[in-house]
């Protein structure tokens, strides 16, 4: 039946890998007077904020908030390490590793690939091989995704620090967090990683806006001697103004009130709940992908997504008719496709304040918008992803008696 309302029915389903929606909790945070920033109040604020931060990226160290997208922070992360001319590695895990890359040539950085073909994530053994290579030590950073929002490929970070170090390579290990942090477990300084960039509006449950960078002491020493421009995004002048709960600018102070919810909400549920949620709705998800009959972007096991799942079409089905067409009918969001895939796959979010009952609400539209779109699948999906669900549930009420 076609839609013939002017109004869309209901609550939006926003499925896409983020922006993610942001719980009332959060919203009725950030409704709440404008205060000086430049004020005792602020200074309070901003000190919880620069505190609550640390234990989410799992440092010890300096947290940079910056107010900018993550494609901010990216440029922070070069722009306050490297100099002009300095060779860079990105692994091409999707598109944003390819803009990754991109920004780098245009900030006058060498920039070079180690390639993929779009459905995995970045190999350990291929950056040893990469480092190893590098006799004379040129290459200064190597930058990983570690969860390619593009494809849903999840990089093994502790593995390629450790390929790094195999290899016995100085370069600097910068890693894009954006669509993992607060989803999935991640550890910045156990992980030995040098700047970690983030982003608010996914795990953290935020509106878009405001992004990190985590810094190492090695991000620290090599600031020293960074030649690269730097104005707004330079680490000298925050870190100084941090310091005493300021900025050297006027900061997103409603979004600091927002984050202090986030952070309460992220520890009252506990980071290891958090990162169980995800894992256990994403496991839902391919499951019922894989009743479908349908194929997932990401081919490995080992490189699964706990945050968005990539859902490959049969041949002669565009994916983008089809989000399309999902939401005129079914009022809800997947995720576009990109590159060298683009139209072939759209993207299931489930990150963020999400539960199960959600995320099966979301298969159930799914499976619905897939028929409606005469795309060949096997019913059933969403029965798949309940019974899984029911059986962790069980699981989990048993162990708890014991």
């Amino acid at each position: 039946m076609a839609k013939n309302s002017s109004r869309a029915i209901g609550r939006h389903m926003l499925h896409i890998p983020g922006p993610t929606p942001v719980p009332d909790r959060i919203l009725r945070a950030m409704d709440t007077p404008i205060i000086d920033h430049r004020g005792p109040e602020f200074a309070k604020l901003a000190k919880k904020c620069l505190e609550g931060i640390k234990t989410i990226f799992k440092t010890s160290n300096p947290v940079i908030i910056y107010t900018a997208t993550g494609t901010g922070a990216w440029e922070a992360a070069l722009s306050n390490t490297l100099s002009p001319g300095d060779r860079v590695v990105m692994v091409e895990t999707g598109q944003f590793g390819t803009l990754w890359k991109n920004m780098a040539e245009k900030l006058g950085l060498k920039a070079e690939f180690i390639p993929t073909d779009w459905r995995h994530g970045a190999d350990p053994a291929a950056v040893e091989a990469k480092l190893k290579e590098d006799r004379n030590k040129e290459i200064k950073a190597i930058c990983v995704l570690h969860n390619e929002t593009s494809t849903g490929c999840l990089s093994p970070i502790a593995e390629i620090r450790k390929a790094i170090d195999k290899a016995g390579h100085p370069a600097l290990l910068f890693v894009d967090t954006i669509s993992s942090l607060a989803s999935a477990d991640y550890r910045h300084d156990e992980w030995g990683v040098d700047v970690t960039v983030g982003g608010s509006q996914k795990g953290l449950m935020l509106p878009p806006g405001m992004s990190f960078n985590a810094l190492s002491d090695k991000a620290l020493k090599a600031n020293k001697t960074s030649k690269l421009p730097k104005s707004f995004f330079g680490w000298e002048e925050m870190l100084n103004m941090n310091k005493v709960g300021f900025f050297p600018y006027t900061p997103a102070t409603q979004m600091l009130h927002g984050m202090v919810a986030a952070i309460d909400m992220l520890h009252e549920e506990g980071l290891d709940n958090v990162f169980a949620r995800h894992n256990r709705l994403a496991e839902a998800t391919r499951r019922a992908v894989n009743h479908w009959g349908l194929e997932t972007v990401c081919k490995d096991p080992k490189y699964y997504s706990p945050t968005l799942t990539a859902v490959l079409l049969p041949e002669g089905h565009d994916a983008d008719a089809f989000r399309a067409m999902a939401l005129e009918q079914f009022n809800i969001s997947f995720g576009s496709s990109f590159g060298k895939l683009s139209g072939r796959y759209f993207r299931i979010g489930h990150l963020g304040d999400i539960n199960d009952g959600a995320m099966i609400a979301a298969l159930g539209v799914t499976e619905m918008a897939l028929q409606l779109a005469n795309v060949p699948i096997k019913k059933g999906g969403v029965q798949a992803a309940m019974d899984y669900l029911v059986a962790q549930h069980g699981s989990a009420a048993k162990q708890a008696a014991e």
